[in-house]
């Protein structure tokens, strides 16, 4: 019995300027976009005309933009590409569905009132694909019911939508890598360039060598070699260099906040005994903070220096870079070399 088609009228194009994202364009062929899905969900489709591409083509809705929506059998499925973390994902995806189910309705003729029967509505999968530097596991579950505010312990939310989070970055999510190679190249590829910026390479320098090195080992080869230009320009257009640069010192700084939280909650609760809770929750947390970044941003720089000598980066450079990546004075920065330099000796 052949499957119910759904269709999804096109977006009307009023952003012609708004620029491709590197994910949407290596997806874009209707073979590995069906590879993706077979690996997410553990099917074996082989037909591409039985996938149907309603991505809002050129459309910021609500500011936003989407990457990919497609049908496939009684599915609406959609797609979307996150370098930074965002918890606001599950709410992005509600506005994003009740586009598409609109544009549904009015397409195939439903109307909402003058009927008392139940519309069939394709069923929703959700997933977002992260590839930022914060450390996530293979797979996490958003929830738009956690940004609610509570009600009552046992009340359940009238509204509900689930985006399912897999951590894409090079060596996660090895069993869904082996059956999508262009999934396991586009990781494989992001991280050629993110050790190239670890290794003192300027953005431009990080993507160019990148490309050529991947190109040489068949890492979306086919893609790179017939549109280089393209994904150069895609990637030195919406990648953030200065995030990637400085995402030791940010770690170390989430760190030592977790830390100091940890340790002025202590503080405070041993003070809060003797001067009163209150008060003693305030200073503690107030210092412990202040003592954990101090003691993050020294994890950061132990961490940045010690990285740097394995890759052989002279003294004098890495000096340098201490500076301005830490806004060091010089006579700082030799004094955290000469105090975690030795270390790798």
């Amino acid at each position: 019995m052949k499957r119910k088609r759904y269709k999804f009228r096109t977006a009307q194009r009023i952003n012609r300027k708004y620029k491709d994202r590197l994910f949407r364009f290596v997806f874009q062929n209707k073979r590995d976009l069906l590879e993706l899905y077979n690996a997410i969900n553990g099917t074996e489709y082989q037909d591409t005309e039985e996938l149907e591409i309603n991505t809002l083509e050129d459309v910021l809705y609500l500011g936003m933009k989407n990457d990919l929506s497609f049908l496939l059998g009684a599915t609406v499925n959609l797609y979307e590409h996150q370098s930074t973390w965002n918890e606001n994902m599950p709410l992005r995806g509600l506005l994003y569905f009740a586009e598409l189910y609109q544009r549904y309705l009015e397409e195939n003729g439903y109307r909402l009132t003058g009927t008392g029967r139940r519309l069939p509505l394709p069923f929703p999968r959700y997933v977002v694909f992260y590839n930022g530097t914060k450390e996530e596991p293979d797979q996490i579950q958003l929830l738009l019911s956690d940004s609610f505010q509570s009600q009552g312990k046992d009340e359940l939310p009238s509204l509900e939508c689930r985006a399912v989070v897999l951590n894409i970055n090079y060596g996660h999510n090895q069993a869904i890598m082996e059956r999508c190679r262009r999934l396991k190249d586009y990781s494989e590829f992001i991280e050629e360039i993110r050790r190239n910026l670890r290794a003192g390479m300027v953005l431009e320098d990080a993507v160019e060598q990148g490309i050529e090195a991947c190109m040489n080992r068949g890492i979306l080869e086919d893609i790179l070699r017939k549109s280089k230009m393209e994904v150069r320009k895609m990637l030195l257009t919406e990648y953030d260099e200065k995030a990637e640069r400085e995402y030791l010192r940010k770690e170390a700084i989430e760190m030592g906040l977790e830390e100091g939280r940890a340790m002025g909650l202590e503080q405070g609760l041993e003070q809060g005994l003797q001067q009163g809770l209150q008060q003693g929750l305030e200073q503690g947390l107030q210092q412990g903070i202040q003592q954990g970044i101090q003691k993050g941003i020294q994890k950061g720089i132990c961490a940045f220096i010690l990285d740097n000598l394995e890759e052989n980066i002279p003294k004098e450079r890495i000096l340098s870079k201490l500076e301005r990546r830490f806004f060091l004075t010089p006579e700082q920065a030799r004094e955290y070399f000469e105090k975690y330099g030795r270390e790798e000796q």
